[in-house]
C-alpha cells in the first residue's frame, strides 16, 4: 500500500493542487514541540495568513487519529495546539509506529516533506532546518532532515539551521548529499536567530523567479530537494554574542541531565526561551513568518512558470 493510501487531504489543498494553483506545506512540531501554547496557535494561524497573503494555500502537515493529514485548519489546528504536551514528535523512523499506535504527532522536516511530496507540493516553509549536533564528532546526532534533502524533491524555504547546531559540519553534510544551498538576498548561511553564521551558501539568488526556476530545473532532473536560506530579519535579529552565550549555557545544562536524541532540540529551544526571557521567541515567530511569505512568493513564480 502506498504512502498515499494513508493520507487524508482537505478539500482546500486538494482543490487547489487539482487546479496547479499554489501551495506550501507547513511543518507542525513548531505547534506541538516549538511553543507553548496559546503563543503556538497564534504563530501557526499568522504563518498561514502571511502565506495567504501571498495568494498560495497553506497547508500543514501533520499526524492524528492514525492518519497523515494535510491542510490542518480551523477546529482540528486548535486540537493540534492545545494538546501540543501529549504529541510527539515524529520524524521519518517514527511515522510508521505512530500511524498504528493512533498517536498524535507533529512532523519534523523530514517528515512534512515526505508527506508533502506524497500530494505534489514542492515548496515547504519552516523556521530551520535539523542538522549536525555540536559534539557530532562523539554523538553521531545528525538530523535526518540531511538525508531527506538529498532525496526528496521538496524546497525548504528556512532562516538557516538551528542556532544551536554546528552550522559548517551541517553545510558539509548537505554538500556531502548532494544538496545546493541557494541564499534568497544573501552570500552567507543564516544562522537561524541571526543573520549571519560565517558560512557562504553556495549560490545567491535576489529574485524569487529564479528561485523557481532552480526548483522546476532541479525537480525536472530528478535531483532531490533545495534549500532556500532566507535570513531572518534585519529588525528582528538577536545578536550574536549574547544568543550564542545562552546557547552554550543551555547546551551544558541539557548534558548534564542526560537530555539527548529526539529530545534534545526541544529541550535547548524552551530553554534559550526561558534564558532569553522571550527574545527568541519573538524572533522564532519573525523568521517563520517570513520565511511563509517567501515561500508563497516562491510557489506562485513556479505556477507562472508552469
Amino acid at each position: 500500500m502506498p504512502i498515499i493510501d494513508h493520507i487524508d487531504v482537505s478539500e482546500e489543498v486538494s482543490d487547489a493542487l487539482a487546479s496547479r494553483h499554489a501551495v506550501v506545506a507547513l511543518e507542525s512540531t513548531i505547534i506541538t514541540h516549538g511553543m507553548p501554547f496559546p503563543q503556538n496557535l497564534e504563530t501557526a494561524l499568522a504563518v498561514e495568513a502571511h502565506v495567504r497573503g501571498t495568494g498560495a494555500i497553506p497547508a500543514t502537515i501533520a499526524i492524528m487519529d492514525g492518519r497523515l493529514k494535510v491542510g490542518v485548519a480551523g477546529k482540528r489546528l486548535e486540537h493540534l495546539a492545545e494538546r501540543n504536551e501529549e504529541a510527539s514528535k515524529a520524524s521519518r523512523r517514527d511515522v510508521a509506529s505512530t500511524l498504528v499506535k493512533g498517536g498524535l504527532a507533529g512532523t519534523t522536516v523530514a517528515t512534512t516533506m515526505q508527506i508533502a511530496a506524497a500530494v505534489g507540493i514542492e515548496v515547504f516553509a519552516t523556521g530551520g532546518i535539523g542538522g549536525v549536533h555540536r559534539g557530532a564528532e562523539e554523538t553521531l546526532d545528525i538530523s535526518a532532515d540531511l538525508a531527506e534533502l538529498s532525496r526528496t524533491p521538496v524546497a525548504v524555504v528556512c532562516a538557516g539551521a538551528k542556532s544551536i547546531l554546528d552550522i559548517g559540519k551541517t553545510l558539509e553534510v548537505l554538500e556531502s548529499n548532494g544538496v545546493p544551498v541557494l541564499g534568497y538576498g544573501t552570500d552567507e548561511f543564516p544562522a537561524f536567530f541571526t543573520r549571519n553564521s560565517g558560512f557562504p551558501v553556495d549560490h545567491r539568488f535576489d529574485d524569487v523567479a529564479d528561485i523557481a526556476k532552480v526548483i522546476v530545473m532541479q525537480n525536472d532532473l530528478r535531483m532531490g530537494g533545495i534549500l532556500v536560506a532566507n535570513p531572518i530579519p534585519h529588525a528582528d535579529a538577536m545578536n550574536e554574542e549574547e544568543i550564542e552565550i545562552i546557547i552554550q549555557k543551555a547546551i551544558k545544562e541539557a548534558e548534564a541531565q542526560g537530555v539527548n536524541r529526539k529530545d534534545l532540540t526541544p529541550y535547548l529551544l524552551k530553554r534559550i526561551f526561558e534564558l532569553s526571557e522571550g527574545k527568541s521567541l519573538t524572533a522564532n515567530v519573525a523568521l517563520i513568518t517570513n520565511n511563509a511569505k517567501v515561500a508563497g512568493e516562491i510557489a506562485l513564480a513556479i505556477c507562472a512558470q508552469r
